[in-house]
């Protein structure tokens, strides 16, 4: 019954949508907390630093600017499947998961350099696969690879994903030198420019290099995983296993466009699960990129999946689980 209720695309679904990201942002709002001790926190890149300087220690006004920004990021995702379809059905449910993967962490509802880095990261998904089938070279992948630098002046691990560049030209048109070296040229753009600013005002060159280096291999502090969140975690990744083995089965039967687009978000997932696996300066905050790619597989499952009784007590099981972490993080 709870599946049903947000399957289509209504008025109500939208309504219904709006009311679960606002019941599971209320903790955030309710007790907002200090930003973990991560290390984008003690040495920040040069646009979350901006954020922070017009922010302040005003932690609320940093969770209303988190969810602003995680809004537009389920905004960017409706519409990524909507130009795309690669879903093949107009389906409000990656905005669903999306919100529920942002509750998994409540700790990480807070104002974070991640969230604002993943939009950027979202738009250069969009504009690569505006390239499929361009003819001459795309210089979709130059603007792909300057939004991936500009997300990574937030939260430097998103440079890593530079590498879906070169898998999207992989994936999308015959490998050209030409596309490889301007989406290079598109990453370096930002920081060129962030150098050159940087000398013009007087400010510490080395000081800036020496920020990122630490913000891409300095060690950040652990999470600390409640018995209820390890659960969720089980029955989350339960889900995700079996959304993933029905989207292999149906790979053959989809589109060539729709095949891409899902080849390109299983490199990003299993990109974003090294980097929390291998960097030590990467901790949970990496669910908001994770749950990008892992909304639309599960959703996915969801909109397709014949059987009726697992999968929403599945869902209903994975949904109430989320609410209720969030209740026991208020009280």
């Amino acid at each position: 019954m709870l599946l049903k209720l947000f399957k289509g695309i209504s008025p109500g679904v939208i309504f219904l949508i709006a009311l679960t990201l606002g019941a599971l942002w209320v903790s955030a709002f309710l007790n907002p907390q200090m930003p973990a001790p991560a290390v984008y926190e003690t040495s920040p890149m040069p646009l979350y630093g901006i954020i922070k300087q017009i922010t302040g220690n005003n932690l609320l006004g940093g969770v209303i600017l988190s969810l602003l920004a995680v809004t537009i990021l389920i905004f960017l995702l409706v519409s990524f499947n909507t130009s795309v379809f690669f879903i093949n059905e107009r389906t409000l449910l990656p905005a669903l998961f999306y919100i529920l993967f942002s509750a998994l962490f409540p700790r990480q509802q807070v104002m974070n350099p991640v969230i604002p880095a993943s939009i950027f990261l979202m738009i250069a998904l969009m504009r690569i696969m505006k390239a499929y089938r361009k003819q001459g070279t795309a210089f979709n992948f130059f603007d792909a690879g300057m939004l991936i630098s500009i997300g990574s002046l937030f939260y430097i691990n998103i440079l890593w994903f530079g590498l879906l560049l070169i898998i999207g030209i992989a994936l999308l048109r015959t490998v050209n030198i030409k596309e490889i070296a301007i989406s290079i040229l598109g990453l370096l753009t930002p920081y060129i420019l962030t150098i050159g600013l940087y000398y013009v005002l007087g400010k510490d060159i080395g000081a800036f290099l020496a920020d990122i280096n630490y913000n891409l291999f300095g060690k950040t502090a652990g999470y600390s995983f409640s018995r209820l969140t390890i659960i969720v975690l089980i029955l989350t990744g339960i889900i995700f296993l079996i959304s993933t083995a029905l989207l292999l089965m149906r790979m053959s039967s989809k589109k060539i466009k729709s095949r891409k687009t899902f080849y390109l978000l299983l490199w990003m997932l299993f990109i974003s699960l090294v980097l929390y696996l291998l960097l030590p300066s990467v901790s949970v905050e990496m669910i908001w990129i994770t749950g990008i790619p892992a909304s639309y597989i599960i959703a996915h499952y969801f909109v397709f999946v014949k059987k009726k009784i697992i999968p929403e007590i599945m869902f209903s099981g994975m949904f109430v689980l989320v609410i209720l972490l969030q209740a026991f993080y208020i009280f």
